[in-house]
């Protein structure tokens, strides 16, 4: 027998339309019928748009886009760290706080010189906002596009090292003891990674982090030969990454985020090497989540609802928080076992590997 369970409405702090710059991928409007589909109440939209989104104008852009499709899911815009997401000099954080940016990120870049990073920290943290940052240092990553695995090997593909991911993450963790800011480390990747946040929190350091449903699912060991749509940035990690993930959710330590990335299907059929990073995520989350932390890893469901709208809240601006108090709630039906058919999608986009999985547990849009 079917049970329904509902939830405090759960928030996906981390997703990616590409309105402005490439609406034949996602536009505001399919993005939210995705989100509302999922059983999202809202979600943050990244700024690595075209133009980037580092002014209250284009904030508003995205709002108004919103309004006009009439979604019951609240976009929140998150706003950039550097001006035009370069990285060399900081943007209007005080005019974008003002303006109700819900954090500040440059997602899709790191800012990887470490006085623009203090500077955005310091301001920051002066108005109690919360940075998160893309944690693959360039200089590590190189042209990198794949973890070390089989796969790698046998194709001859550039390895992204987990150093990528640590000397960003020690980085920013020394920028944050000094400034205090909230810091949060987006798409976490590695099982080092994941130590040095929870030594982070031990320490008492304003630190969160998040884990996508693709890292926590699948293994570079896993992935078929030459497929991209197992490309992303941060690359999947190998059996231990994905094991210390679960851990982490199971313990409280890192929180849900799907990184929904749409590209056109030409983007992502040119190998693995050459393709577009990232793949979509907001109609399958709930129950792909459930599936690999409740099913499989035996979390309770109120601690993995938790990870869906508790500590995603906690990282957003007093603004972007309180209009999360219209949010409706998310109700899931758990009981039968459902299929996922990526070609009913509402999002634009296909480049996933979720067609064919299946769960118990569905939400119940």
């Amino acid at each position: 027998m079917n049970k329904t369970l509902t939830f405090p409405g759960f928030i996906d702090v981390h997703v990616h339309f590409r309105d402005p710059g490439v609406p034949g991928a996602e536009t505001t409007a399919s993005g939210l019928e995705a989100a509302r589909r999922g059983g999202f109440a809202a979600v943050v939209t990244m700024p690595n748009t075209t133009p980037a989104c580092d002014s209250p104008e284009w904030m508003d852009y995205q709002r108004k886009a919103a309004r006009d499709a009439g979604a019951e899911t609240i976009l929140l815009p998150s706003a950039c760290i550097t001006k035009g997401r370069l990285g060399h000099e900081v943007a209007e954080l005080e005019a974008l706080a003002e303006a109700g940016a819900a954090f500040f990120t440059d997602d899709g870049s790191y800012v990887a010189d470490d006085k623009v990073m203090e500077e955005a920290m310091r301001r920051a943290a002066r108005l109690g906002m919360c940075i998160c940052e893309h944690a693959m240092d360039p200089m590590e990553v190189k042209d990198g596009v794949i973890r070390d695995c089989d796969l790698a090997r046998q194709c001859r593909l550039p390895v992204i090292p987990v150093s990528a991911e640590t000397v960003a993450i020690r980085r920013d963790l020394s920028i944050c003891r000094v400034t205090g800011c909230r810091l949060h480390i987006q798409h976490i990747s590695t099982a080092e990674g994941v130590e040095l946040v929870r030594a982070a929190q031990k320490e008492g350091l304003p630190v969160t982090a998040e884990a996508t449903p693709h890292h926590l699912l699948f293994s570079c060991e896993e992935i078929p030969r030459n497929d991209a749509n197992y490309k992303m940035a941060p690359p999947l990690g190998n059996d231990e990454d994905r094991a210390e993930l679960r851990r982490a959710v199971k313990d409280g330590v890192l929180m849900f985020a799907t990184d929904h990335a749409p590209h056109p299907a030409a983007k992502k059929s040119l190998g693995f090497e050459a393709s577009a990073n990232g793949i979509i995520g907001l109609e399958t989350a709930v129950p792909l989540t459930w599936m690999a932390m409740v099913e499989d890893e035996g979390m309770t469901p109120e601690a993995w609802a938790e990870a869906w709208w508790k500590m995603p809240r906690s990282i957003l601006s007093p603004c972007a928080a309180k209009r999360l108090d219209s949010a409706r709630k998310t109700t899931v039906e758990v009981g039968e076992r459902r299929v996922v058919e990526v070609a009913k999608f509402a999002s634009l986009s296909r480049n996933c590997p979720y067609d064919g999985m299946e769960s118990v547990c569905w939400p119940l849009a």
